[in-house]
């Protein structure tokens, strides 16, 4: 029995804010008679963003809670030496065996709340990269959305969520490429790279310009599990 996660890669604030912003989704569907697991939380509504120019730690968090059979979560609070908040982690994990992800796609704007309500997703995230044109949004990179391609794929850079009927997978483009001929349910492209397999530093501290901004992360555990993570203050 499984359950759909549809998928964007600019996640949980935007949970809230992608009204704004090009609408391809992940979503997490319900399976039949599975009621909705991911209730309205404080996540967005941040406090005021101290400064960091100080050393920042992270506190011990109580670990991962179970939302349901399959579906995890976990809060992660940053404090800088002054003890002030100066950011939460959200981590959402899922187990594939209870879900599956999707990828759906409009080029007109949505809100999170209409793509939840046509998709019956139990988590719905924002995610890519888009250009616009006469107010329509088009991603950039590849995206597969039922089975059908569009856009061209990245080439020697970014990654992407590749889903076949059985299960999804996180993939480094410059190690595993796409291959038009593999048979891909859905797919989603984005950038950068944060962590490539082995565990080394995809995106470097000589290309950080301490720009703060929200952050949505999808990551894959030894396990297979899938993870999404968000910073909401950046």
């Amino acid at each position: 029995m499984y359950k759909r996660v549809s998928g964007l890669l600019h996640a949980v604030l935007l949970l809230i804010l992608i009204g704004t912003c090009g609408s391809t989704m992940y979503f997490i569907n319900n399976a039949p008679g599975v009621g909705s697991v991911v209730p309205p939380t404080a996540i967005l509504r941040p406090t005021p963003v101290p400064s960091l120019s100080r050393p920042v730690e992270t506190r011990s968090d109580p670990g991962w809670s179970s939302l349901q059979p399959g579906l995890e979560r976990r809060l992660i609070r940053i404090y800088n030496d002054q003890d002030q908040q100066v950011e939460s982690v959200y981590i959402w994990r899922l187990d594939q065996k209870s879900f599956r992800l999707d990828v759906a796609y409009d080029e007109r704007p949505r809100s999170l709340e209409t793509w939840q309500k046509e998709t019956n997703a139990s988590l719905v995230l924002n995610g890519g990269y888009f250009s616009i044109e006469n107010e329509r949004y088009f991603p950039d990179g590849l995206t597969i959305v039922n089975g059908k391609a569009s856009g061209r794929s990245f080439d020697g850079f970014g990654g992407m969520l590749a889903i076949n009927t059985s299960r999804a997978e996180l993939r480094w483009l410059v190690e595993k490429p796409y291959n038009s001929n593999e048979p891909l349910q859905a797919a989603l492209q984005s950038f950068p790279i944060l962590v490539q397999p082995g565990g080394e530093l995809g995106f470097g501290v000589e290309r950080e310009n301490n720009v703060r901004a929200r952050r949505t992360v999808i990551a894959q555990d030894r396990d297979g599990r899938i993870l999404f993570i968000v910073a909401p203050l950046g």
